[in-house]
């Protein structure tokens, strides 16, 4: 099987330190590879709370944290800018645990970086990609 290029997966953006508590197994590179393709390359970086709050205050206009961020660098590149403890608070408003919700969430992030937006059509793909991957 191609591995293609390793998914970057970074510590908080701002500190430099590890995200608060534990970061569950999740098939990182067999989700880019899948969702992205082999050839592109995806960070990801578990940022804090004010770096979250302040990249979505000035990319969305939205003064708080938020979940998950997509940036697009390139045709082939991308970062995803993950803030855990939004995960962790949102995932029951959604019915699933949190390293499930975290796997939709980054799931979400990389068909914003395949330029889907939201829409039923993306709805459909994200529950198409957690049932592959076992998230309930």
């Amino acid at each position: 099987m191609k591995k293609g290029v390793p998914v970057s997966i970074k510590p908080c953006l701002s500190t430099g330190r590890n995200p608060k508590g534990k970061l569950p197994s999740l098939p990182f590179q067999l989700l880019k590879n899948e969702i992205l393709g082999h050839s592109y390359e995806l960070s990801i970086v578990f940022a804090d709370k004010k770096t979250s709050q302040s990249l979505n205050r000035r990319w969305r206009g939205k003064n708080k944290p938020t979940n998950i961020l997509s940036f697009s660098l390139s045709k082939n590149a991308g970062e995803l800018i993950i803030h855990l403890p939004t995960v962790k608070k949102e995932k029951g408003a959604f019915g699933m645990n949190f390293k499930n919700f975290l796997g939709l969430i980054i799931i979400h992030g990389m068909l914003h970086l395949k330029g889907m937006q939201h829409s039923s059509k993306m709805e459909v793909k994200e529950r198409q990609f957690c049932k592959r991957f076992g998230f309930k």
